[in-house]
């Protein structure tokens, strides 16, 4: 028999299966029924006798039904603007950067500033381009390229003379302005550093905001992605507060997806914007939309050091270097802003990336259980990059949520030639450790960071899975295969893993009678293919609520 609540006609129904349902009473099934929005109905062919003369039929010829996607840390308003502005992602070919700057300069002669982004730091040695490249092709007005994780920007000498940067400048408390021996600044900006030319951009109008943000919730559509979580709801360095487009896409019917807002922590303040974060959660949460999330970035990245490590980085010679990373906020009182925040019902989302981060945002998780008990806040820490062994089991002990970046768990130029060097063996070794949080029994979550990377979240399983990017030559090693997930856990991971996250989990996450239809259909089933052909699956529809957001052309 179906898993059935009503006898009357659906709206839709999906069949002819295989339909992978994230549920573990019943995981596998091959007909879903539809009616106002719900899942009515899961079973097998018993479930056509819902089927009516209204009823929308969607044969799946074999193809795959999922729970939709959710994406537990992405930027869409950001990813949206750098679609429309110098988009330098897609390469890493410095040549093809500086053809398509000159290019975008021409096309728009008039635009006062020369902005987009993208370029990855394996692009250049040592991670870091020159402003005397950008100025042999735009000498004559500011340019402001901010990379392609967003920790760094890539200016050119305009820019400099407009924010005041020389030789006599200093480096921000949280970032550092590259320099020439002679203390001369060479054009790349490192994390706090970035907000003093990026504070002179003008920022796009609110019509040019909507306008991205909706650019990216169709692109997030086409990749089977339902919901999300906003890493950063406010202002940051060059990035626009998204939370004026969410409300008017919103007021205008066309936020499609379910959104929870991450509030930006501002790192410069203390305690005292608390207040003003319990007055923003009260404003932007209506219907699609809740801000019940407070983003804490804790540290940098480790391919510009600024990752906070619990020992110091290697040198180019092997050597201990001087520098172990930022800590962004001091871990003291980390603590008594995550408890602070716990107690007012907050859940916190860290960005931790080095193992001294990751310690400092657990030890802040594990003071708030402390003193206010365990709540149902599920704080997340996303990234993970490098994770002491001490650190993996208290992710369940302290109910603490693993939020990966998969995608990141590979061999290439940037982890190869920009970390690993920089790490040594041993912390080398682990990195990324995914089978190891599972192991422990930690709740898994998904997230792509896009547009630091791909919003795509197959291509995310398909490296969870090999631990080989998808486009990498022949013959590249997998990447610490020993931290691989299986295709399911790793589905799990992206679909019930970031719905728990996003508390979402009573509505989403699973395809059960009850649940709201979020759901994607594949072109195929990877359960049936070669683990090595996973990214090569392609959404061919989806649909939030039972209504259809994304179709392919040959859906």
């Amino acid at each position: 028999m179906p898993q059935s609540q009503v006898t009357g006609p659906a709206d839709l129904v999906l069949t002819g299966g295989p339909v992978h349902t994230v549920d573990p009473a019943r995981s596998r099934a091959t007909s879903v029924a539809v009616h106002g929005g719900r899942i009515t109905a899961v079973g097998h062919d018993e479930v056509h006798a819902l089927i009516g003369p209204g009823t929308e039929v969607v044969d799946l010829t074999g193809k795959l039904l999922l729970p939709g996607f959710q994406d537990a840390h992405v930027h869409p308003q950001g990813a949206g603007l750098e679609l429309g502005l110098c988009h330098l992602a897609d390469t890493v070919d410095p040549a093809e950067y500086l053809r398509r700057i000159r290019a975008y300069a021409d096309e728009h002669p008039h635009i006062e500033w020369i902005t987009g982004g993208g370029w990855s730091l394996e692009a250049f040695p040592g991670g870091a381009p020159t402003a005397a490249a950008l100025d042999a092709i735009v000498p004559d007005r500011p340019v402001f390229l901010p990379n392609r994780d967003h920790h760094g920007a890539w200016v050119n000498t305009r820019a400099l003379e407009l924010a005041g940067i020389d030789a006599h400048t200093p480096d921000p408390a949280d970032g550092r302005i590259e320099r020439a021996a002679d203390g001369r600044p060479t054009g790349m900006l490192q994390e706090g550093a970035v907000h003093l030319v990026g504070r002179l951009v003008p920022e796009p109008t609110p019509e040019e905001q909507l306008a991205a943000l909706l650019r990216a919730q169709a692109v997030l559509h086409s990749h089977g992605v339902t919901a999300w979580q906003d890493a950063i709801v406010g202002a940051y360095a060059n990035m626009t507060d998204p939370a004026p487009s969410y409300r008017a896409a919103l007021d205008r019917g066309l936020l499609t997806a379910r959104v929870v807002g991450a509030l930006w922590w501002d790192r410069e303040r203390g305690a005292e914007q608390i207040p003003e974060l319990l007055a923003r959660r009260a404003e932007l949460s209506v219907d699609r939309f809740r801000a019940g999330t407070v983003k804490i970035m804790q540290d940098g990245i480790a391919e510009n050091h600024t990752a906070a490590m619990l020992d110091p980085y290697l040198t180019g010679c092997g050597c201990a270097s001087d520098g172990s990373g930022i800590s962004f906020v001091e871990p003291g009182e980390l603590k008594k802003y995550v408890t602070e925040l716990d107690a007012l019902g907050f859940q916190v989302h860290f960005h931790a990336l080095g193992d001294r981060a990751v310690r400092e945002a657990l030890d802040a998780v594990e003071a708030a259980r402390a003193a206010n008990g365990h709540r149902d806040t599920r704080h997340h820490l996303a990234h993970l990059q490098v994770v002491h062994p001490d650190d993996v089991r208290r992710f369940r002990a302290l109910g603490a949520t693993a939020n990966l970046q998969m995608l990141w768990a590979a061999h290439e130029p940037q982890m190869d030639e920009l970390t690993l060097p920089f790490l040594g063996p041993e912390r080398g070794a682990r990195q990324y450790p995914f089978g190891d949080l599972l192991r422990s029994g930690a709740t898994l979550a998904a997230g792509s960071d896009w547009p630091v990377s791909s919003p795509d979240p197959l291509q995310a399983v398909h490296v969870a899975v090999n631990r080989v990017s998808p486009d990498a030559p022949e013959g590249t090693p997998e990447f610490l295969p020993g931290q691989r997930l299986d295709l399911g856990t790793a589905l799990a991971a992206y679909t019930a893993g970031s719905a728990y996250a996003n508390h979402l989990d009573a509505l989403t996450g699973s395809i059960t009678v009850g649940k709201a239809a979020d759901l994607v259909v594949l072109d195929r089933d990877p359960f049936a293919r070669p683990a090595d052909e996973i990214a090569a699956t392609r959404v061919l529809q989806t649909f939030v609520d039972g209504a259809r957001v994304h179709a392919a052309p040959d859906a």
